[in-house]
């Protein structure tokens, strides 16, 4: 029913992206930009999150601390 709307066949028709997107040309960088987007908005959600306190917090006392004392001579 839905599929029916101005008569789309997606699994007859699909294919016509390919004859405007030329692979060998247009592959790569739609995939890096994909890549791109992805780090960008994980970076701002990273960012903007009440947790990145958590994750980048001072951790160099927790190490401190974990670290064992070094044997006395």
């Amino acid at each position: 029913m839905f599929q029916d709307v101005m008569n789309y066949k997606p699994k007859e028709q699909d294919y016509r992206i390919w004859l405007v997107l030329n692979p060998a040309t247009w592959l790569v960088p739609i995939l890096m930009s994909v890549f791109v987007l992805g780090i960008l908005i994980h970076a701002f959600l990273f960012s903007v999150s009440p947790y990145s306190e958590y994750w980048v917090g001072d951790a160099a006392p927790v190490a401190a601390e974990a670290a064992p004392a070094p044997a006395a001579e």
